[in-house]
């Protein structure tokens, strides 16, 4: 277990996620499928040439989802209880097979239950396109959790 625990997390810290990930092709055909999204701007070459990004995207939900995922080592690997939210989700920038993204989270509130035992934790997670020089923002949102607090773990 790596993640924090609610007394470790501070608010206005911002967590530097060290795992990054290229998007392929695969991940995203995968992502469509499970999902039903046959959306053809994410899968249709021909139709996605011809609108205004020039090629096919990465499904937003897919970037999300991906975001999340590199984020729970540093947070909450083995301490969650559950998440409660994602909120305030935007895409500012399109993702393309062969992107690669980076992630950081900052801490924007916790609060403990009324019961005292958990914490609720939300964090501003940002996504950014490593690939591109200018490093730009692709996807952001807040994601509200549940927390175990180290004093009333059973584990």
């Amino acid at each position: 277990m790596t993640g924090l625990y609610y007394e470790e997390f501070e608010t206005g810290e911002t967590i530097a996620h060290e795992k990054r990930r290229t998007i392929s092709e695969s991940d995203n055909q995968r992502f469509c499928d499970m999902t039903m999204n046959q959306q053809p701007l994410h899968l249709d070459a021909a139709f996605a040439s011809e609108t205004a990004f020039g090629d096919r995207l990465v499904n937003g939900l897919y970037t999300m989802s991906l975001a999340v995922g590199l984020t729970i080592p540093e947070t909450t690997d083995g301490t969650i209880v559950a998440n409660l939210s994602y909120d305030d989700v935007e895409h500012p920038e399109p993702v393309f097979h062969g992107d690669t993204i980076r992630v950081q989270s900052t801490v924007t509130e916790k609060r403990e239950t009324s019961d005292g035992e958990r914490g609720i934790v939300t964090m501003h997670v940002e996504v950014f396109k490593v690939n591109d020089p200018d490093e730009p923002l692709v996807c952001e949102f807040d994601r509200t959790v549940l927390s175990r607090k180290r004093t009333h773990d059973d584990s």
